[in-house]
């Protein structure tokens, strides 16, 4: 059932004046948000607080989800929706409304678009530590490997690469928005899908952006075509494969157009080692290795980094794709 509805009725009320067409909303839904009635026409509505790039893959994920269980329209009611999700879901032909007016609706004889009225970005009231840039960490290191989830703090600690009175605190906030529960002195990790929701969608807008040391290319664009062949065996430390070519790797179900690389060497290391010069608009980012254990000789990121990268995109395949390592690699959380 709706969580709050009130915007619902705010989008619903400021679209109706636009357009002059009266609009129903019947709110009293178990199994979704709302319902709503245009011109006889009865659409699902699934709401959304904020679509913005970080949340984007999964709300186009869940929605497209909806769309393929009912046999009725969906609608996507929200207080904002970034231009770029715009794009997409009239790509996808998914509805939408969002509170300013703006919408895109299209139903057999039924065209409704708007669009240029002023809406405005809501800012993130989660202020909890547990998803910060150190919260992110631990939780990375929890969420990778659930099997140290009963490990001392101080342990916790030195792994995640943070101090312990952050695991502490990280710890204790968990509890208390009850992902963390604590039975005859061992730690378990509760509603661990919404949990990993929360974690990609935070890591795509806190943390990767703070790790993000360059942009550059392949000299050489038959490269983009022969990457795999690259040695990314290094001595002095790592150089993994993360988003689409660490997908790649994992699910043979994917040929990369964005690259994504994860390590620990000095950048003039990695543009040797890879072939690659800097640039602005190069398709391949260069990211800082966070975590510390070691990769037991694997040429890929691990996977829920791989998973946050190709949820972060936006783009079909790559959510396709997405749901495939959630299944095997992620099949844990």
């Amino acid at each position: 059932m709706y969580r709050n509805n009130d915007f619902i009725y705010e989008a619903t009320s400021k679209l109706e004046q636009l357009i002059d067409i009266p609009i129903q909303v019947d709110s009293n839904r178990n199994n979704y948000d709302a319902l709503l009635t245009i011109n006889d026409l009865q659409f699902i509505v699934e709401t959304k607080s904020t679509v913005r790039t970080s949340n984007q893959g999964f709300v186009l994920a869940q929605l497209e989800e909806i769309k393929n269980d009912s046999n009725r329209p969906i609608v996507l009611i929200a207080e904002y929706i970034s231009k770029k999700a715009t794009q997409e879901l009239k790509e996808r032909g998914i509805n939408y409304i969002d509170v300013a007016g703006n919408a895109y609706i299209k139903y057999k004889d039924l065209a409704i678009f708007v669009e240029g009225q002023k809406t405005t970005k809501k800012d993130k009231t989660n202020q909890s530590r547990a998803f910060q840039e150190t919260g992110l960490k631990i939780l990375f290191h929890l969420l990778n490997n659930p099997e140290h989830l009963q490990d001392s703090y101080r342990v916790i600690a030195e792994q995640a690469n943070v101090s312990i009175g952050s695991v502490s605190n990280v710890m204790a906030e968990l509890e208390e928005l009850h992902y963390l529960l604590k039975i005859n002195n061992e730690r378990i990790l509760k509603n661990t899908s919404d949990l990993l929701e929360r974690w990609v969608v935070d890591f795509n807008a806190v943390l990767r952006p703070r790790i993000l040391r360059k942009r550059m290319r392949f000299i050489d664009p038959e490269q983009l075509k022969n990457w795999r062949n690259i040695d990314i065996h290094s001595q002095n430390g790592f150089i993994l494969w993360g988003g689409e070519p660490g997908a790649a790797i994992l699910t043979e179900s994917l040929r990369p157009e964005e690259f994504t690389v994860f390590t620990n060497l000095e950048l003039s290391e990695v543009a040797s080692k890879l072939h690659l010069i800097p640039s602005e608009d190069g398709n391949i980012e260069i990211l800082q290795k966070f975590w510390r254990n070691d990769t037991n000789g694997s040429q890929t990121a691990p996977p829920l980094l791989i998973y946050a990268d190709l949820m972060n995109s936006g783009y079909g395949r790559n959510i396709e794709t997405a749901k495939k390592i959630l299944e095997n690699e992620l099949q844990h959380i």
